[in-house]
């Protein structure tokens, strides 16, 4: 009997032993030190005078289990894969199907504006924040799961993310930050056998899809568009912020943000306004480098609405991003943004049109004038950035020219011209023999380049690539204008959208007029051309009085550190969404861990 109560007694508790996510060290400053809102209103409403939303209810998933986990994220939290997996419940607690023991469900106000018009209160409609984890290791963590039903921020949506977006978003995260780009993290994704109603091709048909939610990690998602809550009616859409004009919250928003993510600015000012400029600042030239590190990976955002905009300069939100296949500076990965605001080559200057609008938001907590200078000094910050990058991606490590720069965008417009594939042509680059003395330059640079062409596009490819984009209608009418009103027509020939489907017809014209074989003679002579020059600035590396085998390896060294092998093209995602839809998740844990 005494064995008998003893083996009892020790079952109960060992059932009884927390795990490693029930011991997960929650601080919850956020909610601490910002006002939340405690109403236990359901539905979606409009939230003044607070940041955060308490969640009274939790929304739970039907059979959660897990996808995929990410080893180094979750590291972050002083977690292994092994705690998680071990857990029966770990697939409840990381997709806020079942309370984590110290957590606080909220959602975060703020409002944005998206594609240049503010569009009033947003907020998180699918997300929702557990808490803030203190790491041993690896300092404090914002955790919040994206999927996991409705807020009061939701407005018509059922707060849900299915199983295509999810892939889409865990992978990015990871595969940005996997480049060295700031991003938030993604630690785990889950699925489940309950279902949302989607149209995932905009057709009008709509089909069932799994619900799923991934587990996000950052310091803060704190973003530009956090601070618009307390802007006036907008005299252009009619709408305001939530909290209009409560100054009161909007310091006590901002010492937060510096206090605890900008310490160094805290400590180094007692000048309330120096200490809000030298923020700024800071905020400026971190999004400046953001961009700059996007634009050399040939990372597209897609929507860089000022809600999706990081106050810490980290890549956030991963909607319908893409990577460049072949080069096109008008890249669109976004299908709904027709006029292309948020193409590949307008990322800098919207991101600093979105700066613009944070200065506006932060109104009399700035000195106007010199927040005016910082923001002229973006582009030139950002130019700074590029080209330091971009002279790491051509092994150009020991001086720096002035004519750098111009072969850099002499590059761009070649691989345009020819249809290359960024990221494999600059990881083709690495293989540009080293100038040597007595070379004959066409055959010593010919097989890089026959490597180089196979990366090009064929005459078909650059036909279609270079067709209008214009609505025929429109077309028609610029033609007709070129023809009975010159003036006119080159008043709006220079308007930058029209400027540019002038160009596409030139190009267009050129290949209407040539064939394969000589499309390839071509950008054999130009690809030439362009490497030989290329050689030419290597030699400069070296001053003659340099170890150049030390130089040569220095080379390949930085080249290859700099120029990704592999980025998340949409195709490859595609593959493993479509293997997980079927059940089969291998593909995205291999893509994972690529």
């Amino acid at each position: 009997h005494l064995c008998g109560a003893i083996d009892l007694l020790s079952s109960a508790s060992s059932s009884c032993v927390s795990t490693a996510l029930e011991r997960l060290p929650f601080n919850n400053t956020a909610l601490k030190k910002l006002p939340v809102d405690d109403t236990k209103e359901s539905g979606s409403r409009t939230v003044p005078g607070a940041c955060f939303s308490r969640i009274w209810t939790l929304q739970p998933l039907i059979r959660p289990h897990f996808v995929a986990l990410s080893h180094s994220a979750l590291a972050l939290l002083d977690l292994t894969v092994q705690d998680v997996l071990s857990d029966p419940m770990g697939p409840e607690y990381l997709s806020g199907s079942r309370l984590l023991p110290g957590s606080e469900p909220a959602a975060h106000c703020y409002c944005g504006h998206q594609f240049g018009l503010f569009a009033g209160q947003l907020g998180d409609g699918a997300v929702m924040y557990l808490g803030e984890v203190e790491s041993g290791t690896y300092g404090r963590w914002e955790i919040q799961v994206k999927g996991a039903g409705v807020t009061p921020y939701s407005r018509d949506g059922d707060g849900r993310k299915v199983l295509r977006s999810s892939i889409r978003e865990f992978l990015c995260s990871e595969a940005v930050a996997a480049l060295g780009i700031p991003s938030t993290r993604a630690a785990s994704l889950v699925t489940s056998d309950l279902y949302a109603s989607r149209d995932p091709l905009n057709k009008g048909q709509r089909i069932l899809e799994r619900c799923s939610v991934v587990l996000r990690l950052a310091p803060s998602f704190i973003r530009f568009g956090s601070f618009e809550i307390f802007l006036g009616r907008d005299e252009f859409s009619g709408l305001q912020g939530p909290s209009a004009g409560r100054h009161d919250i909007r310091a006590q928003l901002l010492d937060y943000v510096i206090e605890t993510f900008y310490p160094c600015i805290q400590q180094a000012h007692s000048n309330r306004k120096d200490r809000n400029m030298a923020f700024f600042r800071e905020v400026m030239m971190r999004t400046a480098k953001l961009v700059a590190q996007w634009q050399c990976v040939g990372f597209c955002h897609g929507v860089l609405n000022t809600d999706n905009m990081s106050i810490l300069g980290l890549t956030l939100d991963y909607g319908p991003f893409g990577f460049m296949d072949r080069f096109d500076p008008d890249f669109i990965c976004n299908a709904s943004d027709k006029r292309g605001r948020y193409s590949y080559q307008a990322q800098p200057s919207v991101c600093r049109w979105n700066l613009a609008r944070l200065a506006e938001a932060l109104g009399s907590e700035l000195d106007g004038a010199e927040a005016g200078a910082i923001l002229d000094e973006f582009m030139l910050t950002y130019e700074a950035f590029y080209l330091s990058i971009m002279r790491k991606k051509l092994g150009l490590v020991r001086k720096e020219e002035t004519e750098d720069s111009e072969l850099i965008s002499d590059l761009l417009h070649v691989m345009h011209n020819t249809g290359a594939d960024f990221t494999n042509i600059f990881r083709l680059l690495s293989c540009v023999p080293w100038p040597e003395e007595g070379d004959n330059e066409r055959a010593t640079v010919g097989p890089v380049v026959d490597l180089i062409l196979q990366q090009c596009a064929s005459i078909q490819e650059l036909k279609v690539a270079n067709m209008p984009t214009m609505e025929d209608r429109e077309l028609a009418m610029i033609l007709s204008m070129a023809q009975t009103n010159p003036v006119m027509f080159n008043i709006v020939a220079d308007r930058s959208g029209v400027a540019q489907q002038l160009e596409r017809m030139g190009r267009l014209k050129e290949l209407l007029e040539t064939n394969e074989d000589e499309l390839k003679e071509k950008q054999r002579d130009d690809w030439i051309h362009w490497v030989s020059r290329y050689r030419r600035r290597l030699t400069r590396e070296c001053d003659g009085t340099c170890d150049l085998p030390l130089i040569k390896k220095e080379r390949l060294s930085v080249m290859n550190s700099n120029n990704p092998r592999v980025v998340l093209r949409n195709y490859i995602a595609q593959n493993a969404i479509q293997a997980a839809e079927k059940g089969d998740f291998s593909e995205v844990r291999r893509l994972l861990q690529v």
